[in-house]
């Protein structure tokens, strides 16, 4: 999996439960290599034209990528698979009941949970949208993932770096910046003025 993780994309749906007791679909698209969260979308009727759509807004052939795993839900039917292999892309389907097969995707969704989802509860799918537009943000340039060494899937470009260790470099600052209500928060140097 090492040699071609940055040819593999990771998909899976979670379901959201709104404050007004309304059932939503999270559709989520991930690059294994880089564990950046490329594609998410919602939806209350998830179908297998409109996720045969989110495949095609994301993938362009350009990035390189050759295979989407995914399980084997009924969403993800054949007319979804022709369509991803009408891209150039190979579909490798999960074991039935195995989520480990697709463990990239799974953590990814129990981070969404952990992280987000489990303290703010959303009232509309709209607000879900925003709720998730700001997290997922949070997670692609702002949230440090272990397995990155530590790093990030997305930094930034203009990201200062503490070159002397864990000390804050002369003239600088520290500034945070809250997420999603200061629920989390991203650290970044400044220059102190």
């Amino acid at each position: 999996m090492r040699n071609h993780a940055r040819a593999v994309l990771a998909s899976d749906f979670c379901v959201v439960v709104t404050a007004t007791v309304r059932v939503i679909y999270l559709f989520v698209v991930m690059e294994v290599g880089t564990r950046r969260i490329l594609h998410w979308n919602v939806t209350e009727h998830p179908t297998a034209d409109w996720t045969g759509q989110q495949f095609r807004m994301i993938v362009s052939g350009d990035e390189g990528h050759r295979f989407v795993i995914h399980d084997r839900d009924t969403i993800y039917s054949d007319g979804v698979d022709r369509t991803l292999g009408a891209m150039g892309l190979e579909v490798l389907k999960t074991p039935a009941r195995v989520p480990q097969a697709n463990s990239f995707c799974e953590r990814v969704i129990g981070t969404i949970r952990r992280e987000c989802l489990d303290f703010v509860i959303p009232l509309t799918e709209r607000h879900l949208r925003v709720i998730l537009r700001e997290w997922i943000t949070h997670y692609n340039r702002g949230r440090p993932h272990s397995s990155l060494g530590p790093g990030l899937p997305d930094p930034p470009s203009d990201r200062r770096v503490a070159s002397n260790g864990h000390r804050v470099p002369d003239g600088d600052r520290v500034v945070a910046t809250p997420i999603l209500g200061g629920l989390h928060h991203e650290y970044r140097l400044e220059a102190a003025a």
